[in-house]
């Protein structure tokens, strides 16, 4: 079994001045397949604006992604969006703070 690699991207500055501002979580390289995604702001699990593709298989390794948008307002009031991935009982996550995005 091979954990995913989880990797956390923060909005460009270009989204950050726009009317919504999204996030994507990168899953690579994991094997078996069965990786899922959650996101969570300020510990909160959110469900609305989040889009999942489906695992792909590239040789014998799996890779998938997900984004989670938000309305500038909703951006506004979350501290810390985590991407939560849990593959065959193993939960790990990455976490990002809007002040740090901003500053």
């Amino acid at each position: 079994m091979v954990r995913p690699s989880v990797s956390l991207l923060q909005p460009s500055p270009e989204d950050l001045s726009g009317c919504t501002t999204t996030l994507a979580c990168l899953l690579t390289s994991y094997s078996p397949e069965g990786a899922e995604v959650r996101w969570e702001v300020d510990g909160r699990e959110v469900t609305e604006g989040v889009l999942t593709s489906s695992e792909e298989k590239k040789s014998d390794r799996y890779s998938s992604s997900s984004t989670l948008t938000l309305s500038q307002k909703s951006w506004l009031k979350g501290e810390l969006y985590s991407c939560k991935v849990i593959h065959h009982g193993h939960t790990q996550s990455q976490s990002l703070s809007r002040s740090w995005c901003e500053g």
